[in-house]
């Protein structure tokens, strides 16, 4: 059955349980909102080949609709998840694919859209989501930092019987990208291959995940994630967090993580060697909150492996526009926030970031150097607290990259999104 049809089918099952006296926790229990966000993105490189420069200002509007459970019997609840997602184009830049709105080679399309479905299933304390997935992961997670989302299409296994632990267990097969209104199958993010706008490459099967995570007390939590991109990389992951007070209005949040990359099957982009160890600690104090973060790439063969579609890895503790994963790399981060509600304007608050990379080995005419890398973000979030408007949020994101690396020219890039939800 093709994928549509198979949601059209669910869908209607789910109508018809709805409309059942007996299904008043399918109804009651639902969430229903309808999303609107406003997005404008300007990225100017700063060297002497203008047609690099990319950006747009584009509308999105998206109706997420969650039920809650019908008890079919037996113990098993079942229910559906909507998500319909479309954006239109206000403005933009054709000549250069923008990675928000999709580009056919010649210029961006005018608008597009995403209309997927999940169906979902739980005993007890153990739920199983088959269709559309927005995962939070070390090993996969959703993307929402440009217009519409980057989903993920499969099957996500998540169970919390056991006391103080979650298990996962989840195949994946398909993405459906942030600048794209299709699943495609999973490849390696690679440009130094030439792939197209796509990402066209070598395509695996698809990707297994197995996950644990444990609180180990009140205060430490740890967890093991594994992945197996099939015939591309698989992925250990290890991770220790620490929480805990330190006196009456300071607290303290901290972690080490820890990947290990290599080849899988048939390794169809070649050998894949790469370990990342980060340490990371974020210390709050009233509106104050500062924090630091050291991230080193070992293995001198690759750098660290993500999807094709500009998948994130917000894991890493220094991810930036710069990513500050290529072979051996090094760097730290120093950030500063504050939340002006302490001073009575409640709903503002700045962060500042500042990251440093270095030891980055150059390649092609330039292998056997290593560059330096400097990124700035600052960021200015805004939510009204409260009136008519409450709920609509602003926010504004400056930043500037220094690659000092004669094959990456610098960079200066604009964000401004305005969000508001309408929850039915």
């Amino acid at each position: 059955m093709h994928r549509h049809h198979l949601w059209i089918a669910i869908l209607a099952a789910t109508a018809t349980l709805g409309t059942t006296a007996g299904n008043a926790d399918f109804i009651d229990d639902s969430n229903v909102q309808l999303k609107f966000k406003n997005f404008y993105l300007d990225r100017q490189y700063q060297d002497d080949y203008s047609a690099r420069n990319w950006g747009s200002w584009s509308q999105g509007i998206t109706l997420d609709a969650k039920s809650g459970y019908h008890d079919i019997g037996g113990g098993v609840q079942v229910g559906t998840d909507v998500l319909v997602q479309h954006a239109v184009k206000l403005k933009g830049r054709d000549k250069n694919p923008d990675w928000v709105l999709p580009h056919d080679g010649k210029k961006s399309k005018d608008h597009f859209g995403k209309v997927n479905a999940t169906l979902k299933a739980k005993v007890s304390k153990t739920e199983l989501k088959v269709g559309e997935l927005l995962p939070v992961s070390p090993v996969l997670v959703f993307d929402p930092s440009r217009q519409l989302l980057t989903t993920y299409s499969g099957a996500w296994l998540e169970s919390k019987e056991i006391k103080d632990t979650k298990l996962t267990l989840a195949y994946v097969d398909k993405i459906n990208n942030r600048y794209d209104n299709q699943f495609r199958d999973l490849t390696l993010f690679a440009p130094v291959k030439g792939l197209k706008y796509y990402d066209n490459g070598e395509a695996s099967d698809g990707m297994w995940i197995v996950g644990v995570d444990h609180q180990l007390t009140k205060e430490v939590a740890a967890s093991y994630w594994y992945a197996d991109v099939q015939d591309i990389y698989q992925q250990h992951y290890l991770g220790v967090n620490y929480k805990t007070g330190l006196g009456e209005k300071t607290k303290l949040d901290s972690n080490v993580r820890y990947f290990n990359n290599s080849g899988s099957g048939d390794k169809l982009y070649g050998e894949i060697d790469n370990q990342a160890l980060s340490v990371a600690a974020k210390i709050n104090h009233g509106a104050h909150t500062v924090g630091v973060g050291y991230q080193q790439m070992f293995g001198d063969s690759s750098a660290f492996p993500t999807l094709g579609g500009w998948v994130p890895q917000p894991y890493l503790a220094n991810w930036g526009v710069a990513t500050f994963t290529a072979p051996e790399e090094k760097s730290w981060h120093m950030s500063y926030s504050y939340d002006f509600s302490k001073v009575g304007l409640k709903g503002l608050n700045t962060t500042a970031v500042y990251f440093k990379g270095y030891d980055q080995k150059g390649t092609g005419a330039y292998q056997g150097q290593n560059f330096n890398t400097d990124e700035v973000n600052a960021i200015v979030n805004y939510t009204v607290p409260e009136g008519k408007l409450k709920g609509l949020g602003v926010q504004g994101m400056y930043i500037d990259v220094n690659f000092a690396n004669p094959a990456k020219p610098d960079l200066q890039e604009y964000r401004v999104a305005t969000t508001y939800s309408y929850k039915f």
